[in-house]
């Protein structure tokens, strides 16, 4: 594989397009408008300067990881590319609207078809492709250019050699690959989830602060990011989509999203890229 292609720019897109970059790849990058990729190419360099400013990049790393970089508006500018990486919004029905157009976009060209979903079983989104065996989750975390792993999904219909260059991408980025059962929420997100909107509850019944079920875990089981903290980064809107999608996929009521994250979501209170969610950020 050459040339990589990411399909959304926001938090996870932007770094999975870096990420890409940095490895060596031509990686094209679709937004839906003219504003989101200028939003996402300025996300994508910003992240690439401060690397270099670190020293955790070399001037010409820099610039040759820059050089492959490109942006379009147009689901077209796709063709050509070995592996295509969907990060859009962790909702359904635009997920399987857009396998639908690369599905018809691609045809026959062998073309693997991933999704960056945190919860969406992949079984569900390659039904609706004529070429359900390309398709597979690939579901980095964030940031991407940071975390080390990357959940590798099956679908019942995923073929082996689309598995095999799955686990072969994530090798060249350097990240570590499991192999996640093709369920709701996969590993990680089926564990983090429910631990997440537990402590939303507890913030929610008036009974600790934010900052003190935060310590509390810091410091009490060692984790190195409190629940509440660790929501603000992920995104509210994020945690409750996959906490929708657990829920309807088991139907337990410790998967209830609490209302205290419906209601933030709905007064756009999304964590750290808003500026305020369960804490404060200064936005630069």
């Amino acid at each position: 594989m050459e040339r990589i292609a990411v399909v959304g720019c926001g938090l996870m897109g932007s770094g999975i397009a870096e990420v890409a970059a940095r490895s060596g790849f031509e990686v094209i990058v679709v937004e839906s408008t003219n504003a989101a990729v200028d939003l996402g190419r300025e996300r994508v360099s910003k992240s690439l300067r401060k690397s270099l400013d670190a020293g955790k990049l070399s001037p010409e790393d820099f610039e040759n990881a820059s050089q492959r970089l490109h942006f379009s508006t147009e689901l077209s500018a796709l063709v050509g590319a070995d592996l295509v990486i969907e990060a859009i919004s962790e909702q359904a029905d635009g997920k399987f609207e857009l396998f639908r157009q690369l599905d018809e976009l691609f045809g026959d060209a062998p073309v693997v078809l991933a999704s960056n979903t945190s919860s969406i079983p992949i079984a569900r989104i390659a039904e609706v492709t004529a070429h359900p065996e390309r398709v597979i989750g690939l579901h980095f975390f964030n940031p991407v250019p940071t975390m080390k792993l990357v959940e590798v999904i099956a679908g019942q219909r995923t073929s082996k050699e689309t598995v095999l260059k799955a686990h072969e991408l994530a090798a060249a980025l350097n990240k570590t690959a499991v192999t996640a059962p093709d369920q709701a929420g996969f590993i990680v997100n089926a564990l983090l989830i429910p631990y997440l909107l537990a402590a939303i509850r507890l913030f929610e019944s008036g009974n600790a602060s934010s900052q003190d079920i935060d310590t509390a875990m810091v410091l009490g089981c060692g984790h190195p990011m409190g629940p509440l903290r660790l929501t603000d980064l992920i995104g509210l809107d994020t945690t409750l989509a996959i906490a929708e999608v657990l829920f309807a996929a088991s139907g337990e009521a410790h998967l209830t999203p609490p209302p205290l994250l419906v209601t933030m979501v709905a007064e756009g209170r999304l964590g750290r890229k808003t500026g305020e969610g369960f804490f404060s950020y200064p936005q630069s």
